[in-house]
């Protein structure tokens, strides 16, 4: 494929990135991990057993290290410090793995970002050889400020991690992506296959989800739906949209019809 999606110099024929939290089991994680046909899953470090506990299921035994490109986050953290600690942590787990996803949380209602830590925590992250992927608000300008600083990719929020709500600022969006020369990836807030889709339509480099696909009446159906979502939206974005207009326009051109 010529349109594929390079991070970190890896490259991923799919430009959706799925989670592995609020699943009914592990088991289900993997079915559905399977249908969106995504090949990077973020796992939360804190969260999710990936050995730390040798007498509990281990998720590594469900979604294989040799099939996907595993993602560890810092979902939890609420300073710099732990961020880093537990990005130091993921690399020590996993042999070395050096891509992460950072995020670090401002309050437990709204979990927004804290920019002045997740500046703070990217800066040490980037020194100490990381990939970093940034979870951050929607603001140009400190996404800017983030790939700036060495982000392999930057990851806007849509709206309120969990919420469902879709793009909110669908023209902040935009504005990231016209000024990013690294990845652009919506993180948080996808509801429904036409969130990912609007998302794409956008230009965005790709969409990453866990709740519109874990807490779905049915996971394993939602998360194909996403999948052809990301596809139908990036063609659209290639193919170039047609301008909108005020008024009609008539589908049957008029000239050479006789009167």
């Amino acid at each position: 494929m010529s349109d594929v999606l390079t991070i970190a110099g890896k490259v991923y024929s799919s430009r959706l990135l799925v989670g592995s939290g609020k699943y009914a089991s592990f088991q289900q994680n993997a079915d559905a991990s399977e249908a969106s046909g995504a090949e990077i899953v973020t796992v939360a470090i804190r969260r999710v057993n990936l050995g730390q506990d040798a007498n509990a299921p281990n998720l590594l035994d469900f979604i294989k290290p040799d099939r996907y490109t595993l993602l560890p986050n810092t979902a939890g953290c609420y300073t710099a410090e732990d961020a880093i600690r537990t990005c130091r942590l993921a690399r020590e787990l996993l042999d070395g793995h050096k891509l992460v996803k950072l995020e670090v949380l401002g309050d437990p209602k709204t979990l927004y970002p804290d920019i002045t830590a997740t500046l703070e925590a990217t800066r040490v992250l980037v020194k100490e050889g990381f990939d970093v992927m940034v979870y951050c608000t929607d603001d140009p300008i400190q996404c800017k400020r983030l790939e700036e600083l060495g982000c392999v990719a930057v990851m806007p929020l849509a709206a309120p991690i969990g919420s469902g709500l879709g793009i909110q600022n669908r023209y902040n969006i935009l504005t990231i992506v016209e000024n990013a020369k690294v990845p652009i990836i919506v993180d948080a807030g996808v509801g429904t296959a036409s969130d990912a889709a609007i998302a794409m339509e956008l230009g965005c480099d790709g969409v990453l989800m866990n709740t519109a696909i874990a807490e779905a009446k049915n996971p394993v159906l939602m998360a194909s739906a996403m999948r052809h979502a990301i596809l139908a939206g990036r063609e659209a974005f290639l193919a170039g949209r047609m301008p909108m207009r005020r008024y009609a326009s008539a589908s049957s051109p008029i000239a050479g019809v006789i009167g």
